[in-house]
């Protein structure tokens, strides 16, 4: 097993958010790619969708906030892997389901066809079922956790189930499905954001928290709190380079939201007033970090990252 992930801070500061972004993505695509089923499994069409889906994309945003916060609280990288997995797991779910037609009906994903028209709809849609599950048996039985004990994977086990589910992440795409057309009151756009975007990166935070055998409940609440203002800045973020950015850089169709008729942070108080809520809760991130010191480190760059993708 490998040694607690603790260097020291004057290596934090020699790193930038994309050398943590890299290192992260790098090591969650390999435990990925370990844990996903091999393309030549049956039921094989399946799995290579699977796979399509989950491996060679994104930023991985998610993992690197586990393995950033683990890893602040000096958790193991090993231990680390599986919540790291877990996270991206539903959220490649969340994005296969997202682009149907029957929802977003999008085309494009992380620069590539999405898995609906890569494949097709009956198989985009079992292959995020099937990854949705995976996710929670990786946490219940990877032998990478053993030493946690059981009561520590329950806590990553429901924490999961909280973010994703119809008081997280499910409910957020429900609440934003009914609001194309409608117009939305600032408060009932930051739930439907904070249940669709935030739960699920918060939960990330804690979870790597949580696979610190010696995190205290002080610094468990001081990432939970990180994670709550980083999940509601990224979101609006998102929104802003929505407006401002191309489809080339995002990955995905620019302008969709304004397209759809989906109340968005920038059309609902202004851009000027989405970019302002978004440092501010940038600014409250980095003040939760505080309690850690200069371990805290990874986090902040993270967080200052994602304040810099929409400028």
């Amino acid at each position: 097993m490998s040694a607690p992930f603790n260097p020291p801070a004057d290596r934090f500061s020699s790193m930038s958010a994309n050398d943590w972004l890299t290192q992260y993505a790098d090591r969650v695509e390999r435990a990925l790619d370990k844990r996903l089923p091999t393309s030549s499994t049956e039921p094989a069409y399946l799995h290579q969708a699977m796979r399509y889906a989950t491996l060679d994309g994104g930023k991985r945003l998610r993992a690197a906030l586990v393995y950033a916060a683990g890893s602040t609280l000096g958790a193991t990288l090993d231990a680390l892997d599986i919540p790291a997995c877990a996270v991206e797991m539903v959220h490649a779910y969340s994005l296969i389901h997202d682009d149907l037609p029957c929802m977003d009906d999008d085309d494009l994903r992380r620069g590539k066809p999405t898995l609906h028209r890569a494949y097709d709809e009956a198989t985009a849609v079992l292959a995020g079922d099937a990854l949705q599950p995976l996710a929670f048996e990786l946490l219940a039985r990877d032998p990478a956790l053993n030493e946690l004990g059981v009561e520590r994977r329950l806590e990553m086990i429901v924490l999961l189930a909280q973010a994703s589910g119809s008081f997280g992440m499910a409910g957020g795409q429900a609440l934003d499905l009914a609001s194309i057309g409608e117009s939305m009151t600032l408060p009932a756009l930051e739930d439907c954001y904070r249940r669709k975007t935030g739960a699920l990166i918060a939960a990330s935070v804690q979870m790597g928290a949580l696979a610190a055998k010696s995190a205290t409940p002080g610094m468990i609440q001081a990432l939970a709190a990180f994670g709550e203002a980083i999940g509601l800045a990224f979101q609006i973020a998102d929104d802003i380079l929505d407006v401002e950015s191309d489809t080339a850089t995002l990955g995905k169709q620019a302008g969709a939201d304004e397209a759809r008729g989906k109340p968005t942070y920038p059309s609902v108080i202004g851009l000027a007033a989405a970019k302002a809520e978004a440092e501010r809760l940038h600014q409250r991130a980095l003040e939760s970090l505080h309690p850690l010191g200069d371990n805290g480190q990874p986090l902040a760059a993270i967080a200052d990252y994602l304040l810099a993708r929409r400028r």
